[in-house]
C-alpha cells in the first residue's frame, strides 16, 4: 500500500497514514512471533514510525486503563474517629552536654530558670 503523495514537479511532501491504517498495523505487530520491522516492511513504512505507533497505542491503553481504575474504585467511607493523646511528659531539667576533644562537660539546669540558661549559653558561646 503507498500513502505517499506527490507533488508537481516531483518532489515528495510527508505521508499521512489514517487512523485504521495505523491500527491495522499495531494490530499485526501485536501477533506473536511477528517483529514490528517485517510489519514495517510489508506496508512500506519506517521502522521507527511503527515502534513509535505502537507505543503511542501502549500509552493510550494505559491512559484509559488509569480512567477507568480512577472512575471505578471509590475510597472508602471513613468516619473521623477522635483519639485521646497522652498528656506530654513534663521536662524537669534542662540537660547541655559539651564535648571538645577528649573532655566532656555536662551542665543540668532546673527548666524553671530556662531564661538563666539560655543567657549563660549566649556569653558561653561567644
Amino acid at each position: 500500500m503507498d500513502t505517499s503523495v506527490a507533488l508537481s514537479g516531483g518532489r515528495r511532501r510527508r505521508r499521512k497514514h489514517s487512523a485504521e491504517f495505523k491500527a491495522h498495523v499495531v494490530a499485526a505487530c501485536s501477533k506473536s512471533g511477528v517483529s514490528s520491522a517485517s510489519v514495517a516492511m510489508a506496508n512500506g513504512i519506517n521502522a521507527n514510525l511503527v515502534r513509535r505507533w505502537v507505543k503511542d497505542a501502549e500509552g493510550e491503553r494505559e491512559e484509559v486503563g488509569q480512567v477507568v481504575a480512577a472512575k471505578s474504585v471509590k475510597p472508602p467511607a471513613t468516619k473521623f474517629v477522635p483519639l485521646p493523646l497522652p498528656s506530654p511528659a513534663l521536662v524537669s531539667d534542662i540537660r547541655i552536654e559539651l564535648q571538645r576533644g577528649a573532655t566532656k562537660v555536662v551542665v543540668t539546669w532546673p527548666s524553671s530558670a530556662a531564661a538563666q540558661c539560655a543567657a549563660w549559653m549566649r556569653e558561653l558561646l561567644r
